[in-house]
């Protein structure tokens, strides 16, 4: 997953793009080197990791610590691998314009219909994000693009079945998780269709440059593998860590904090930046706090975390990032209160 570069076929991990093109945000020389250097630092998050906990705790803590760290990534990793797979399949063989023809003209429709699309088309967040600004330029409205942007790594099949999978015998966390998340997609979509102003979401893509399907298959599908694995493996580490160090009754007081433990893992989603094939996963290990709060964390998480807002800057310009990132973080939250409320 990459927040400088901007791609569409050759991007990240995608939903219809053109293998035909690849527009670019910032040095693509650069693009190539951040293969190895995200390689050396996932092999050396995992060595190093236990030997340095090994130093500060003791063997009991560090077997726990293990325990919780292994399953949460061993859980996880089929379902990264899948979406990697078939998002960088839709990356290379499907064209963007097919979905930009495919949303009816007036933006009332296509902002819940660009949601519903989301449904269909697995594909990891941040493909989302050269996507949308592909849709724009070929015509759909800014708000409905928007709104795929929002929806397609929220409430794809493969997030929903790893969500079933992380949370067994809770339907309802399924169901509370792709409402609260298609709620919110359409929501963010409505409000950006009356309130925003045409010049605050500037056109960034750049330069193209042809390459074959299978080259960019291959290349897409191991750059977001490498990057999302990366992300999985730090957030499943932070989180053994959190249930490890942190004293039981300190983390139960900020569990048991009403609004205030929704708002920690909302942050926590923002901060970690994991994928969405693979959050679900991490929810699950934080056991203390109550589903709401962990609905929060899946709902914000896919939408807005620390690399996103960094793409949207390099993809659609600050004055974009300052006001649609506020918008669906508090617009996410809410929702996810509200649907908590309701089904779980």
């Amino acid at each position: 997953m990459r927040p400088v570069v901007v791609t569409e076929a050759g991007g990240p991990a995608g939903l219809p793009v053109s293998a035909d093109d690849e527009p670019t945000v910032g040095d693509p020389a650069a693009e190539t080197a951040r293969f190895p250097t995200a390689m050396w630092a996932l092999i050396a998050i995992v060595v190093s990791s236990p030997t340095l906990l090994a130093d500060i705790f003791s063997a009991a803590s560090l077997e726990n610590w293990a325990t919780i760290f292994l399953s949460l990534t061993l859980q996880a990793l089929p379902f990264l691998a899948l979406g990697v797979a078939v998002s960088a399949a839709l990356s290379a063989l499907v064209p963007a314009t097919w979905l930009a023809r495919a949303l009816p003209r007036r933006t009332a429709l296509a902002v819940p219909v660009a949601g519903l699309a989301g449904a269909a088309l697995p594909g990891c967040e941040c493909s989302s994000v050269p996507v949308a600004g592909r849709l724009v330029e070929r015509g759909a409205a800014p708000a409905a693009a928007l709104t795929f942007l929002l929806a397609a790594p929220a409430i794809n099949p493969v997030v929903m079945v790893a969500t079933a999978v992380a949370f067994p015998g809770r339907p309802e966390m399924v169901a509370a998780r792709f409402a609260a998340s298609l709620i919110t997609a359409i929501a963010v979509g409505l409000v950006w269709s009356r309130l925003a102003s045409d010049d605050w979401l500037e056109q960034r893509l750049a330069s193209h440059r042809h390459r074959s399907h299978g080259r960019a298959f291959v290349d897409t599908a191991m750059s977001d593998f490498l990057q999302a694995g990366g992300f999985l493996v730090v957030g499943a580490a932070l989180v053994a860590t959190l249930q490890t160090v942190i004293p039981r009754t300190a983390l139960d007081g900020v569990a048991g904090g009403g609004f205030f433990a929704v708002l920690a893992l909302a942050a926590l989603a923002v901060v970690l930046s994991i994928c969405s094939e693979a959050d679900a996963f991490v929810a699950a290990g934080l056991t203390q706090f109550s589903l709401t709060s962990r609905l929060a964390f899946l709902v914000v998480g896919p939408m807005i975390d620390l690399k996103l807002i960094a793409m949207h800057v390099g993809a659609f310009g600050r004055r974009f990032a300052l006001r649609f990132d506020p918008l669906t973080f508090v617009t996410a939250l809410v929702v996810s209160v509200i649907v908590g409320a309701l089904l779980l």
